[in-house]
């Protein structure tokens, strides 16, 4: 299926959320998912090793860098990118296939992605995610005590970067409150779901109804 047959025939609603490491992405994605179960999570390939607790097909489906670049060359990914020097990608075929379905879908993607998957499917609506400062991305990136002292300076440093392309969204949002944040994300989750290209994909024999003279 082509990204343009896509633009035209899928009915279900493309969500990008995005953010900088440690302003709490993951955790509110989790939550709205948990509370709205009409949204499937596509579940990205990555090289990165697994985390403690996490589970392959579940948190990502980790693979290793010569089955990712045969992925990139097949052309099965949506989006893909090198961050925080790990790849990371998104199965064209899977996304397209819950959107043919009706479903919305969420990708928990990069900016970079977020650029590639609006090349494709302009219709996708992005959402990026800040922290309420400096100090707070600091303290929830080594609170978490998953990542070295190393790895947390290196997303300190590329952090100034990913909020450069804050303005390459549709929505932003500011995480200081994480209940009032969940609950900005679930408002701007159906909104888009009322944006009129899904409308009239899901009412069509409503609307030629009322067309009908």
């Amino acid at each position: 299926m082509s990204a343009h047959a896509a633009t035209t025939e899928l009915s279900g609603s493309l969500i990008i959320v995005a953010a900088p490491s440690g302003a709490g992405k993951t955790s509110l994605v989790a939550a709205l998912l948990r509370e709205d179960p009409g949204i499937a999570l596509s579940v990205s390939w990555t090289t990165r090793p697994p985390r403690p607790g996490e589970q392959d097909g579940v948190h990502y489906h980790y693979t290793d860098v010569e089955h990712f670049r045969a992925l990139i060359a097949a052309d099965a990914l949506l989006e893909w990118a090198e961050v925080h020097g790990n790849y990371y990608g998104t199965a064209r075929d899977r996304v397209l296939a819950e959107l043919a379905r009706g479903r919305d879908v969420l990708l928990e993607i990069d900016w970079q992605g977020a650029r590639q998957v609006k090349a494709r499917l302009p219709y996708a609506q992005g959402i990026f995610i800040l922290p309420p400062s400096r100090d707070s991305l600091l303290e929830r990136l080594t609170r978490r005590g998953q990542d070295s002292a190393e790895v947390i300076a290196r997303r300190l440093a590329n952090a100034r970067g990913e909020i450069a392309h804050h303005a390459e969204f549709d929505f932003l949002l500011v995480n200081d409150d994480f209940d009032a944040t969940l609950s900005q994300l679930k408002h701007v989750v159906e909104a888009i779901r009322l944006q009129t290209r899904p409308q009239r994909q899901r009412h069509a024999a409503l609307i030629a109804q009322l067309l009908d003279p």
